[in-house]
């Protein structure tokens, strides 16, 4: 007996369906992966494409030599803002010191005299008329001597130092100072004291108190030396007569004392320059 063929249609749809997507999913797959394989082949390609490498960075262009600095413009002084601010300290340069010069080692006397052209006389050796300078004087004392016409010569010793010294010389100023000892005469007895003199006129200092007296040179009537007499005769306009004598064995106080008082009072009341 013949057996028949089993009919594997007569098997149930059902049970075939999943076994149809799985064969469906391996076509895929092998498809996907014979692509991959044979597209090279089919390219002519017997080796796989090299890698790609990192492309070459074009060369840098070389830098230019930074140009010279150009000097900046000068600054406005005028501008608001280089303007000093009212209150703020701006920085002074500081002053220059100048070099020391060496100290002077001689005298320079700048000689003047109230009286225009007095004659100027520095150790006897006539430097001329006044106003005029001495220079390169040593160090020490020199003998100054100054004459004009109408007044007394002026004689005096300067201490010259080192350096620049003025030298004023006045005839037009009167000088005195004269005192000397006496013996006040009176009609009974007498009494002694000083008797003075300087610009404002004569006194008489004494303990008596009664014989003392101040008198300008207006106030004297008389005023006269007797030399043989030993005498010196002062007296008040219009009143008292005082008569003066020295303990000196002469009268040479009394005449001295009287020349040079006599030559101030002719210049202060009569007008008359001292030394005419």
């Amino acid at each position: 007996m013949s057996q028949e063929p089993h009919d594997q249609s007569s098997a149930p749809a059902g049970s075939r369906r999943p076994l149809l997507l799985l064969a469906g999913a391996l076509v895929l797959v092998a498809a996907f992966l014979g692509g991959r394989v044979l597209a090279p082949l089919l390219r002519g390609d017997d080796a796989p494409a090299p890698a790609p490498t990192a492309a070459a960075k074009p060369e840098a262009p070389p830098t230019p030599a930074p140009a010279a600095a150009e000097a900046p413009p000068p600054a406005d002084t005028d501008t608001p803002a280089a303007r000093p601010r009212p209150g703020r300290k701006t920085a002074r340069p500081a002053p220059a010191v100048p070099a020391p010069s060496a100290a002077p080692t001689v005298g320079e006397l700048k000689i003047d005299s109230d009286v225009p052209g007095a004659m100027v006389f520095l150790d006897r050796v006539y430097l001329g008329s006044a106003p005029v300078t001495a220079s390169n004087v040593t160090p020490g004392p020199h003998q100054l001597n100054v004459s004009a016409e109408g007044y007394e010569g002026h004689s005096e010793t300067l201490q010259v130092s080192a350096g620049t010294a003025d030298v004023m010389v006045r005839f037009k100023v009167i000088r005195l100072n004269e005192a000397m000892a006496v013996v006040h005469k009176h009609g009974v007895g007498s009494c002694e004291g000083r008797l003075l003199a300087d610009a404002n006129g004569v006194r008489y200092e004494t303990a008596n108190k009664g014989d003392a007296f101040s008198l300008k040179f207006s106030e004297l009537e008389a005023f006269e030396v007797d030399y043989l007499k030993k005498n010196l005769r002062v007296k008040r306009r219009g009143g008292k007569t005082w008569n003066f004598t020295t303990k000196a064995e002469n009268a040479d106080p009394l005449f001295v004392f009287h020349r040079n008082v006599d030559k101030v009072r002719q210049q202060v009341v009569g007008g008359v320059p001292a030394g005419r």
